[in-house]
């Protein structure tokens, strides 16, 4: 995989920092098989349904949210993972200051 840096330990809590009534994303690797990116939302903020022609794994390191995925919402804590599946549509929505990774994997 190529990263964006060489090799190092980070926390992914310290790695991004909230903007205010704003969503920041780092992208933290890309390769041809896929892209790892951290999120950092503020409470209230959010992506719009769209969907995504990959997998994707939303892995909550901070916060809560609601995750819609083909219009079913799912609440999502620190700790906890859903898989978005490839082609069908999602939203994220911050219940809290949230941050996530997303991992996306080509297929």
């Amino acid at each position: 995989m190529t990263t964006t840096e060489t090799p190092t330990v980070f926390s992914l809590k310290e790695r991004i920092q909230y903007s205010l009534n704003g969503v920041i994303s780092q992208q933290i690797a890309k390769s041809k098989a896929g892209n790892i990116t951290l999120f950092a939302f503020d409470k209230d903020q959010q992506l719009s349904e769209h969907s995504a022609p990959f997998d994707a794994a939303l892995q909550v390191v901070e916060g809560e949210a609601l995750i819609h995925i083909a219009g079913e919402p799912y609440e999502v804590n620190a700790g906890e993972m859903i898989i978005l599946p490839a082609n069908i549509p999602h939203a994220v929505y911050a219940t809290t200051a949230f941050k996530m990774l997303l991992t996306m994997v080509r297929g």
